[in-house]
């Protein structure tokens, strides 16, 4: 079965780090990109950040530029995304998507909430 499986949310204060992990299953990540975006309640769905399927190529949000890493290790075949100096408006679902040509693999979303 081909999937995404988004891990690593939860609660945390702002100032601090969590660190999100995409798992795929049934396809290697090596030939898509990968993009993490993120849905707070209300809003539209936004990217955050992604990573080109070589891997050399890198692009963030200007919102979380300087805070957030992303990241694969292609050995385990799972794409990170290292956030840090987490702000409220951070708070949302954040979802992992696999692209190559006309193929997208969505994964169901891991829930990240900043508050005090």
């Amino acid at each position: 079965q081909l999937q995404l499986v988004e891990s690593g949310g939860g609660l945390v204060k702002p100032g601090g780090s969590l660190r999100l992990s995409c798992a795929a299953s049934g396809f290697s990540l090596d030939y898509y990109a990968i993009g993490w975006f993120r849905q707070a309640p209300g809003k539209a769905r936004e990217g955050v950040s992604c990573i080109s399927s070589s891997g050399d190529m890198t692009n963030y949000a200007d919102s979380v530029k300087g805070r957030f890493t992303i990241s694969r290790d292609i050995a385990k075949n799972t794409v990170y995304l290292q956030m840090n100096s987490l702000k409220p408006e951070d708070t949302g679902v954040y979802y992992c998507n696999a692209a190559r040509g006309w193929v997208n693999y969505w994964g169901q979303g891991t829930q990240v909430t900043v508050s005090a």
